[in-house]
């Protein structure tokens, strides 16, 4: 039977259908793109003998990816969600799924966003707007979220310019790092703070941890711009013109990570925001990541199968673990020891 249709849960219906059928790619690079790893002539390494394994919040992970979250909410989320839970858990990586507050409203959108029966080993991570805390989201709505779901950890995602730029958005951010603090004091599980595709300055990243973030999640400028999203969805051509306005919006992926870096080395970091390859995850992790994210093309791969989705996890790993042999490093902990080169275009 089909879902019945909120606000919310007709939004998400409009954002599938945006990112699947037109071109929302921020105007920025990532700025991966200019860092470069020595070669090694000789590396001294069996390539099959490389490993990317590590833990994460008390879980052996298999490689440095993950399912960026994305969607949820309608019947076609659900499927979305369930081929890309199924691909997670054959290969052993984590998987976000998209904004539960549509599930919050209406509790028979739940089975959208419940795919543990595809997936009961893998990391987990809830997701809910953060804004939604200073417009009625308790913490008892974040632990509830959490455990309807059997999640490893709580995403609570910042986008404050996606709100700004949206007819409908929801923008008073006032005071709303005092009520992050109460859910990461409250929770029983890991919270991560997540933009959604602008980055996160070293300010904030600061500011996060002081609150009890135990993750951060930079998403920067690079991939999808949900203004440009926006720009999609604008019921007017003054709103159109205004979210076309911040195209080029954003803290890059690999600036924003190594602000974050700087300003709190002592949690996980994960990128995301624009990688397109293995090559960029390996990138990522020697310029400070634990784990890189993708979204876009797992999405469009989701559409078709599990297999689709799995066939791209397979690929990035083998461009990862390519990379390590090429840069002349077994594991992930020397990978992140790796200094890059800077070649930057005349």
């Amino acid at each position: 039977m089909p879902k019945k249709t909120s606000p919310t849960s007709s939004r998400k219906a409009e954002h599938i259908h945006i990112n699947l059928n037109e071109n929302v790619e921020s105007g920025l690079s990532s700025g991966l793109d200019y860092y470069h790893f020595p070669h090694q002539a000789l590396p001294e390494i069996d390539l099959e003998k490389v490993r990317m394994d590590f833990t994460l919040f008390g879980k052996e992970i298999f490689a440095p990816i993950f399912i960026s979250s994305m969607t949820g909410g309608t019947d076609q989320a659900e499927r979305i969600n369930h081929n890309l839970a199924a691909a997670a858990q054959q290969i052993g990586i984590p998987m976000g799924v998209g904004s539960q507050r549509a599930m919050l409203e209406d509790p028979s959108l739940a089975s959208t966003f419940q795919i543990r029966k595809s997936a009961p080993d893998i990391v987990l991570f809830a997701n809910l707007g953060a804004v939604q805390l200073n417009y009625g989201l308790s913490v008892e709505d974040c632990q509830r979220a959490v455990e309807l779901i059997e999640a490893n950890a709580l995403i609570l995602h910042l986008n404050p310019l996606q709100e700004a730029v949206m007819a409908d958005g929801n923008t008073n951010f006032s005071g709303l790092l005092k009520r992050i603090e109460s859910v990461c004091n409250t929770l029983t599980v890991p919270v991560i703070a997540k933009e959604v595709g602008w980055g996160i300055s070293y300010q904030a990243a600061r500011q996060l941890v002081d609150a009890g973030i135990s993750a951060i999640d930079v998403a920067g400028a690079g991939g999808t711009s949900w203004t440009e999203v926006e720009m999609h969805r604008a019921q007017n051509e003054t709103q159109r013109q205004v979210a076309g306005a911040f195209i080029d919006w954003g803290i890059p992926t690999a600036e924003s990570l190594q602000l974050v870096k700087e300003a709190a080395p002592e949690i996980p970091i994960f990128a995301s925001g624009g990688i397109r390859n293995g090559v960029e995850i390996a990138k990522s992790v020697a310029l400070g990541a634990t784990m890189a994210g993708l979204a876009g093309p797992f999405l469009k791969a989701a559409v078709d199968s599990p297999q689709a989705v799995l066939e791209i996890i397979q690929r990035l790993i083998r461009e990862i673990q390519i990379t390590m042999f090429a840069a002349g490093v077994s594991d992930l902990n020397t990978l992140s020891d790796i200094d890059l080169l800077e070649i930057y275009p005349s």
